[in-house]
């Protein structure tokens, strides 16, 4: 029998022909409405390209120049574990890498149930989590401390992660000052620039200002990012409803613009730098006038966002293990589940914000650890079927015959072992699960949670450079 090959779950909406639509709206709203940038040096390059800059700030691009940035950038990243250079999270195609989200201003703590603001000691606990949890490949901040001693929280943030987390970073910070101050503390760790650049285990997220406004500071630190070489994500947040059009396609097309206008910028300042394409198109719920994460408006989006950043031949930015829910319950069980699913499926490259609660506002450690065991459950779903002579079993079945037991056969045991099995879940029947303590998922999840989070160390680093770190801190 011939070989027949695997067969995977994927999902997509999108045709080529329909990319091709949104983009040749984004390229009219770019060409004929514009966008505002305010900063200087942006200008500069944008009047010596082919663009054209009138009322001092609203730059109009023509489509050529767009399809010139699109051309330049690369369509593959790698993201690499600190010091080592190994690839820690591969960002082409549809490799899928998840990590958590940033600055949160509340903590959800795991310990006493209780929420409240973030301290250091929370974050480092909760870097800890994410460098124990294997099917996390990247740490973004997760929260916001109350006291980082009159330091830039950014870069104070940034200074906790390298040193408690031997994982790729993606972060965030308030202008270029910080950016600088954040990529000497990498460059610290990796051996200098030049070795930074080649495994650069950072990324910047930064974002555009909705409706089609490219401010100063975020343009900033596109650019300084674009100077260094090193990987960017300058992802705009429109909301449907609110910031941007209220359907779907026209927040799409919105958002697209704003993504592409930010690539011009960063590749006239450094063609081939690379860059991640994404968007958090998301929508405004009118009767609370939240922004909304859990929801198919939401999720939909997803899929239109990863589609079009392939379509460009680029790495794609996405969400999952999320939830506006204000606990760790069965809402936030569902809109993790819902989320980590359209993200595989998706293929989307780069996917952060596991274990946001309240559309954002609270981090908390349990949802990471649930989310992380949806992702486990899921990637097995996604690994498919396997339709080869082996598999089918047709001599297995020939040889068992009618009436016959397959449990002993040498073909289970070389395939039992294979079945998912689950960290959460529990398989128990009733009198068994009664007499083992009747623990609840909610009691299991709070155990692991606790249990990763106090064994968990990671290697530390060198004392010189930490001493390094610090004196960067001091100075800024």
């Amino acid at each position: 029998m011939n070989t027949v090959p695997l067969t995977t779950p994927s999902l997509a909406m999108l045709s080529d022909e329909q990319c091709e639509l949104i983009h040749a709206a984004s390229l009219e709203i770019l060409r004929r409405t514009g966008v505002r940038v305010y900063h200087a040096e942006a200008l500069d390059l944008l009047r010596a390209s082919d663009a054209v800059v009138t009322d001092e700030t609203l730059v109009h691009l023509p489509p050529g120049l767009v399809e010139w940035a699109l051309d330049q950038a690369p369509s593959r990243i790698a993201l690499c574990q600190r010091g080592s250079g190994e690839v820690a999270a591969d960002l082409h195609g549809t490799h899928v890498s998840l990590g958590t989200g940033s600055d949160c201003p509340y903590y959800l703590d795991p310990r006493t149930g209780e929420r409240r603001r973030f301290t250091t000691a929370d974050l480092i606990d909760c870097i800890h989590l994410v460098d124990a949890i294997p099917e996390l490949s990247f740490c973004m901040s997760m929260g916001i401390p109350v006291d980082s001693g009159g330091i830039s929280p950014y870069r104070r943030q940034f200074a906790l992660m390298i040193e408690h987390t031997e994982k790729p970073i993606v972060f965030v910070c308030n202008d270029r000052a910080d950016c600088e101050a954040i990529v000497a503390m990498a460059a610290t760790v990796a051996g200098g620039i030049t070795s930074l650049r080649l495994n650069p285990n950072l990324l910047l997220y930064s974002e555009p200002s909705t409706p089609l406004r490219q401010s100063e500071t975020a343009t900033g630190k596109l650019l300084y990012m674009a100077e260094q070489c090193l990987p960017v994500v300058h992802s705009p947040a429109p909301m449907m409803g609110g910031t941007a059009p209220v359907t779907l396609a026209g927040g799409l097309a919105l958002g697209n613009a704003e993504v592409l206008s930010g690539l011009v910028i960063h590749q006239l300042k450094h063609p081939g730098a690379p860059f991640v394409y994404g968007q958090g198109l998301h929508h405004m719920d009118m009767q609370t006038s939240i922004s909304v994460y859990g929801a198919p408006e939401f999720q939909l989006a997803r899929v239109l966002v990863a589609q079009m950043g392939r379509h460009y031949h680029l790495p794609t930015w996405g969400y999952a293990g999320h939830s506006d829910s204000c606990v760790m319950d069965a809402q936030a069980a569902a809109d993790a589940a819902f989320s980590v699913m359209v993200a595989l499926l998706t293929g989307t490259n780069l996917v952060h914000d596991v274990g946001y609660l309240e559309a954002g506002m609270t981090t908390s450690p349990e949802m990471v650890v649930f989310t992380a065991d949806q992702i486990n459950q899921m990637r097995f779903f996604m690994d498919g079927v396997s339709l080869d002579a082996e598999h089918l079993a047709l001599d297995v079945i020939e040889q068992v015959g009618p009436g016959g037991d397959f449990l002993t056969h040498d073909h289970t045991l070389r395939h039992f072992r294979n079945q998912w099995r689950p960290a959460l879940y529990s398989r128990q029947r009733y009198d068994d699960w009664v007499a083992t303590g009747a623990r609840s998922a909610q009691d299991r999840l709070r155990d692991r949670t606790l249990a990763l989070i106090e064994a968990h160390r990671p290697p530390e680093l060198d004392g010189r450079i930490k001493q390094e770190i610090e004196a960067i801190l001091r100075a800024g």
